[in-house]
């Protein structure tokens, strides 16, 4: 590794994002990071590198084309190049199909898909230019469907798909292309889910004991790309889930419902 190659993180400020901040920088790369939350960003910058030059921060909603645009353009006007970009951001919610609004579907599509593509589309140049890595943070229900989650599942179903397409047509360009489905991991997004009306619904429903930590995942994450991984399947249910979904799909789908109707207040009987 060069002594500064550069990785963009979006939803840099907290859970993953914010631990793969620490990794990236303890590596030695130069960091570009983007959330929502200035305050944030600019107090994990302060923590990171106070005196240094290595860390940019970008106020970004990547529901925004043009602010994933203004991300790429401050990363390259600091740093010249782009090596990593990992599509972090997203939202998540916890709602019956037949009650949910339709502007929730809509918003978290906004977020973990079109943020994904967006800044992807504007980093791609670059990314072509230094053989570099394109990373979607998806999950388990990027390819089960999670009873309750029908907008989260949606959006990352899409990003595996954008993602596929993507590595199969850079084959021969040198970009490297990773999906990484950690499992459950305790982070703020579940504390911050949605409810049918968009609205938080506070405390998480899971027993974090039983959860991935960022840190876990962040560490996961950088050995998946040093090693230009196509997949990253981290916990055991995620795993079992995946293999077991090909052979006894029914049978997932049963185990899926029981696993949702057993949350607390779930709306599942």
């Amino acid at each position: 590794m060069k002594p500064h190659d550069v990785v963009v993180i979006t939803g840099a400020s907290s859970g993953i994002g914010l631990e793969l901040a620490k990794v990236y920088y303890e590596a030695g790369y130069a960091l570009s990071l983007a959330a929502r939350s200035g305050d944030k960003l600019e107090a994990l910058k302060q923590a990171l590198d106070p005196k240094g030059n290595r860390v940019l921060v970008t106020i970004t909603d990547v529901c925004k084309e043009e602010d994933c645009k203004r991300l790429v353009e401050r990363t390259l006007e600091a740093f010249g190049q782009i090596d990593i970009l990992i599509n972090n951001a997203g939202v998540t919610m916890r709602a019956l199909f037949k009650d949910v609004e339709l502007k929730v579907l809509k918003h978290i599509m906004d977020v973990n898909f079109w943020g994904a593509v967006y800044c992807t589309y504007y980093a791609m140049p670059a990314l072509l230019k230094t053989k570099g890595s394109v990373v979607g943070i998806s999950s388990v229900a990027g390819y089960k469907g999670l009873p309750t989650r029908s907008g989260y599942s949606a959006s990352k179903f899409a990003l595996e798909g954008f993602l596929e397409t993507l590595r199969i047509e850079n084959l021969k360009t040198g970009v490297h292309v990773l999906i990484a489905r950690p499992g459950f991991t305790a982070t703020n997004i579940r504390n911050t889910m949605m409810d049918a009306k968009g609205e938080s619904q506070g405390a998480s429903h899971k027993d974090e004991q039983k959860s991935l930590t960022p840190t876990e995942v962040a560490e996961g994450i950088f050995k998946a790309i040093q090693q230009r991984k196509a997949y990253l399947l981290m916990s055991r249910t995620a795993k079992l889930v995946f293999w077991l979904n090909k052979f006894f799909s029914g049978w997932v789908d049963r185990q899926m419902y029981k696993h949702v109707a057993a949350e607390k207040d779930s709306t599942l009987q």
